[in-house]
């Protein structure tokens, strides 16, 4: 496994396998003069996808490359579309810029703006460069093994009242209702989920963001897959601290579910020859 860190936006590990990991949310750098318009408790950007690069440390073992964004999601989010097409018609939406936390909080202070000009050069600087890499990096992987996979790896507070009514579930599985996804697959994917200790739950309210609707096209052998996972599994929610004995525990039930994802779509494909 190559780590390969270079003035990209983000950090990519080169792996030998069909399977990418998008890490989109676990960045936490700002832009150069964007800590200077922020409000005190959006500089602690409290929603981070927190340690989740942490989680899926074993992608070495199933020799998945990855890639994992070094900037917040405040900056700009990279599962949402460039043209900031909204993801849920019935649900609140915090956008390709965000100006509200998930909180409904201020992201900025009073004086500061985000114009146009400003949300293009993100988009260019950002948002386009990881967006070309997991192109380019699917494409080269469905040239050398006739299909590839993409896993979206996500994490987000288990109470988001402004978001979701409630308690999420602990795994959240999405493949934007299968269309990024055949059924067989997803199946054997969530089978580990639920036969596992934690809650799950599929295509409910988490389907899959950008990343997962966009690159995942059985038709052209890419299988998409989003996992949203409720920080209490593995974290201090309060403290924001990385709980290494909960995580352990979760990462088994991670890796099984990578296993099955890999080894489903090898035998899905198989079977369209």
């Amino acid at each position: 496994m190559n780590l390969v860190k270079t003035s990209d936006p983000f950090t990519f590990q080169h792996g030998r396998s069909p399977l990418l990991l998008s890490i989109p949310h676990d960045g936490r750098k700002l832009k150069v003069g964007m800590s200077n318009q922020m409000t005190k408790e959006a500089l602690t950007l409290p929603d981070t996808d927190w340690y989740v690069n942490n989680l899926y440390n074993f992608n070495h073992e199933l020799e998945a490359s990855v890639i994992s964004a070094d900037y917040s999601r405040y900056v700009v989010d990279l599962n949402r579309s460039s043209e900031d097409i909204k993801l849920y018609e019935d649900q609140k939406s915090t956008g390709l810029c965000p100006l509200k936390t998930f909180s409904n909080k201020n992201i900025y202070s009073p004086k500061s703006d985000i114009n146009a000009d400003e949300i293009n050069q993100r988009i260019a600087s950002y948002w386009s460069p990881y967006h070309e890499k997991i192109k380019a990096v699917l494409n080269q992987k469905k040239i050398e093994f006739g299909y590839a996979l993409l896993w979206d790896a996500h994490s987000i507070k288990t109470y988001v009242p402004d978001l979701f009514d409630g308690k999420l579930p602990d795994l959240n599985t999405g493949t934007n209702s299968g269309q990024s996804c055949p059924l067989e697959i997803e199946e054997a994917v969530t089978r580990i989920a639920s036969e596992s200790n934690y809650s799950s739950v599929s295509n409910q309210r988490f389907k899959g963001g950008f990343i997962t609707r966009h690159y995942g096209v059985p038709q052209d052998q890419i299988y998409a897959i989003q996992l949203e996972i409720a920080q209490s599994c593995y974290m201090n929610e309060s403290l924001l601290t990385y709980d290494s004995v909960l995580a352990k525990k979760l990462m088994i039930t991670l890796k099984k579910m990578l296993e099955a994802f890999m080894m489903a779509a090898e035998k899905y494909n198989k079977s369209l020859d």
